[in-house]
């Protein structure tokens, strides 16, 4: 009997999520054994045209890492998703639209004016953009379509199944191997790690007051972290108490706050409001300005509390006059 034929894509990302399952050491030997991998062109010689070849439903599960935000990235995940009878959202830029998702504060042209003309680094004084097509005497050379406006997985294509984290857990990724070749996946639309707040596994959970109030938030630098007593407890800006735990408190466990990207537990709507909700009510004051005092020590509300959900979000995007044409 044949394995059952798996591919890997990455799309608007930064690599951890292939780099995760190199991760699984020794048992990745397990994960070869029991599938067929048939495309993962970051650690393979695939071709577009391997998948294209493959009958519609013939991948048994395609694993697609990144954020969509270019025409290739677009097409890309089209064809998986005709050639895959499942496709999982693998990390948080495909689930929520991760840190390339912050993109999503600004219109193409005016990232384009940072990272060509205004970076102190750069040097370009006829001001030259990437263009999507230019003439050579060898023939016509083009470049994907940057789309105007990041987008998660599933506001592209169906999607199956979610793994978050970023990158997802070793332990995570594993289970979810197991799962899929012993055919025991939870229904669809799930998302494969626990339903509970990190706070349930974080080493300092005991030390978490019942009720918490600040008179100041701090970040991590400014003060001498008590590395056993609850970091929010601390004044710490610490996302663990809305987080879906699944990662073993990796970051809690090194004393650095938990900063979300293992997504919301399932009754959260909107991670990054809920986040600003929870951290405006430990404000300890009743006079506005004070409270707006305390609230200013947050730097970067949207970083902070959208770090990794801004396209999955309610507000989605800053608003941008869209040109005809961009996405």
């Amino acid at each position: 009997m044949s394995k059952p034929k798996v591919g890997f894509y990455w799309c608007a990302s930064c690599g951890g999520c292939d780099e995760v399952v190199v991760d699984l050491g020794a048992d990745i030997l397990k994960v070869v054994g029991a599938v067929d991998i048939v495309f993962w062109p970051v650690a393979m010689d695939f071709k577009r045209s391997d998948v294209e070849n493959l009958a519609d439903g013939e991948l048994a599960v395609s694993f697609i890492n990144g954020a969509v935000r270019s025409s290739e990235q677009h097409e890309m995940v089209e064809l998986l998703r005709r050639k895959s009878q499942l496709v999982v959202a693998f990390g948080s830029c495909a689930h929520t639209g991760g840190i390339p998702g912050l993109a999503n504060l600004f219109d193409r042209r005016a990232m384009f004016e940072e990272a060509f003309f205004n970076v102190p680094s750069v040097v370009n004084e006829e001001k030259v953009v990437p263009l999507e097509e230019y003439k050579t005497p060898q023939g016509i050379v083009t470049l994907p379509n940057l789309w105007n406006t990041v987008k998660t997985l599933d506001q592209v294509i169906p999607v199956d199944y979610y793994l978050p984290g970023c990158p997802p857990p070793v332990s995570l990724v594993g289970e979810m191997f197991n799962k899929i070749v012993k055919g025991e996946l939870p229904p669809r639309g799930s998302i494969l790690a626990p339903d509970i707040a990190l706070c349930d596994e974080c080493p300092r959970k005991e030390t978490k007051p019942d009720k918490m109030s600040q008179k100041e938030f701090k970040r991590p630098h400014e003060i001498m972290i008590d590395p056993e007593k609850c970091l929010l407890a601390q004044g710490l800006l610490c996302l663990g108490p809305i987080t879906r735990k699944g990662c073993g408190a990796a970051c809690t466990r090194v004393n650095m706050p938990c900063t979300g990207c293992m997504g919301p537990v399932s009754n959260v709507l909107d991670y990054g409001m809920k986040a600003l909700s929870a951290v405006a009510s430990l404000a300890d004051a009743n006079d506005e300005e004070e409270i707006e005092k305390i609230l200013c020590k947050v730097v970067d509300p949207v970083g902070t509390f959208y770090r990794y959900s801004l396209p999955a979000s309610l507000l989605h995007r800053h608003y941008q006059p869209v040109v005809q044409g961009e996405k």
